[in-house]
């Protein structure tokens, strides 16, 4: 429950004046409350603020409620403050709703109030905003979904304990990132749960009611400690960024104290290893990330594919080269780029002077999308959906071998990569870094060379195709000599 207490004016006690509020991130009772509330003038102190499912007994009986219903007359006021009036209405702070309302009526008289930090309330409600933003961001980066046996098909769920009433707010941001997952995520207050279609909300739950561990996660801790860098530890900063509180949640913060303990002597050996090839703890965690993706059931492809096809090179590849999917023998075979396409990719190779073994190989979708016709699987484009619910693998395929440059081989590896839809003619042959590692060119499929029916279109494409693979070559060669010495 949220309440401003009443006070006297010219020694009359004003009629205090309650808006209900349906659930405590509502802000469109807020809003409407709020409307109404400005159309009769009501002033701050008058009014009370109740949430509904706070539980709380009723301590204003005689409170006149107020209309939800939004009212005829508008008010205006700076977008900024009903952007900063959406976080805050998902703080957990017993007087928000009283605090937004008083804020709300001063800017009738006082428009500018906002750009005004010396005001307590305006700072006040900027660091909720704040605290709230912050909590989104650590329900993203911090919640982790565990396999369970839903009836016989697959569900991930995961817990968390946010801090404000963040669920419903953060939840279209797990729809878009696991459209093709069915999920749930449990929190102390509310539960929600995705179907593949729609959204479900369910009561509250604890701890005990998400399961411990999976399969994944020992491939996960593997990883993490494949990838975990004593050089660059800051603890102070990373307690920052991710406080103890959130790691009993996180499998791979059990292996945080031992590496922390020994990341002296782990970087000591790192700078004596400076100019050698890694050492076997990518390619260790390489192998077992393939041997996990063989599981792999994100996205409906798996099921009528022979197989995941995984992507193949040596685990210090400093150039990675991204294609769209598998294609019918690349699924009969396991491994990636075997086929037509894959004959012109080596011929293209040999001609830019570049050593397929020496290069990794993978592309965006690990399973094959086919339509049937008869005995034939004919080539299906891969939906958007089903990038995303692949590109987990690939970000992990990156994280583990590292390349210095990325060749997207067509549209659809360059829109996992780049996280948007592209054109090849928009981005082709540029040099577009990704991150402080790696840099990407984006370069046409080398199946489409194959459907081009002029000859003479052919040669040409063909020899474009080659510079660009050229060109990624020439970005890497000097490093790959200094990372062999």
């Amino acid at each position: 429950m949220s309440a401003a207490a009443p006070r006297c004016v010219g020694g009359d006690v004003p009629a205090l004046r309650l808006v209900r509020i349906a659930t405590a991130d509502d802000f469109e009772s807020w809003r409407n409350g709020a409307r109404a509330l400005l159309a009769e003038g009501v002033r701050p102190e008058q009014v009370i603020w109740q949430v509904d499912d706070d539980h709380q007994p009723e301590l204003f009986v005689d409170a006149e409620p107020v209309p939800p219903a939004p009212v005829d007359r508008h008010f205006s006021v700076p977008r900024a403050f009903l952007n900063l009036a959406q976080q805050v209405v998902l703080a957990n702070a017993p007087n928000r709703f009283s605090d937004l309302y008083a804020l709300v009526f001063r800017l009738q008289d006082m428009p500018g109030l906002l750009g005004d930090q010396t005001d307590p309330l305006v700072r006040k409600l900027e660091s909720l905003a704040q605290n709230v933003r912050r909590d989104i961001h650590k329900m993203r980066a911090f919640l982790r979904f565990r396999e369970v046996d839903d009836g016989g098909t697959l569900r991930m769920v995961g817990w968390f304990e946010p801090d404000h009433h963040i669920l419903r707010a953060n939840a279209r941001f797990f729809v878009n990132r696991f459209a093709n997952m069915r999920w749930s995520i449990l929190t102390p207050e509310l539960s929600i749960h995705w179907d593949g279609a729609g959204l479900n909300e369910g009561p509250g739950a604890t701890r005990a009611d998400a399961p411990e561990d999976d399969p994944v996660e020992a491939v996960w801790k593997t990883y993490y400690a494949s990838i975990f860098n004593p050089a660059r530890v800051k603890v102070d900063a990373m307690l920052k960024e991710m406080p103890r509180r959130y790691w009993k949640n996180m499998p791979e913060t059990a292996l945080i104290p031992e590496l922390l303990a020994s990341a002296q002597a782990r970087e000591t050996g790192m700078i004596a290893q400076a100019r050698v090839a890694p050492t076997g703890d990518a390619a260790q965690a390489l192998r077992a990330l393939g041997e996990e993706a063989q599981h792999c059931s994100r996205c409906p492809l798996h099921r009528p594919a022979s197989g995941t096809v995984f992507g193949q090179g040596p685990a210090d590849a400093e150039l990675m080269l991204v294609g769209e999917q598998p294609g019918d023998q690349e699924d009969i075979a396991g491994m990636p780029f075997v086929g037509p396409a894959g004959q012109m990719l080596d011929r293209a190779l040999v001609d830019a002077g570049l050593d397929r073994a020496r290069l990794y190989l993978t592309n965006a979708v690990k399973h094959f999308k086919f339509e049937p016709r008869g005995k034939r699987r004919l080539h299906a484009r891969p939906n958007a959906g089903e990038i995303e619910a692949c590109r987990w693998w690939l970000d992990q395929e990156r994280l583990l071998v590292r390349p210095r440059m990325i060749v997207a081989l067509g549209a659809t590896a360059a829109r996992s990569l780049l996280g948007r839809p592209v054109t090849i003619v928009e981005v082709r042959g540029q040099a577009i870094p990704l991150d402080e590692q790696s840099a990407l060119l984006v370069t046409i499929h080398p199946s489409f060379l194959l459907r081009l029916p002029d000859p003479a279109e052919a040669v040409t494409e063909y020899g474009r195709f080659v510079d660009d693979l050229r060109r990624a070559g020439d970005t890497v060669a000097p490093h790959a000599t200094d990372r062999n010495k």
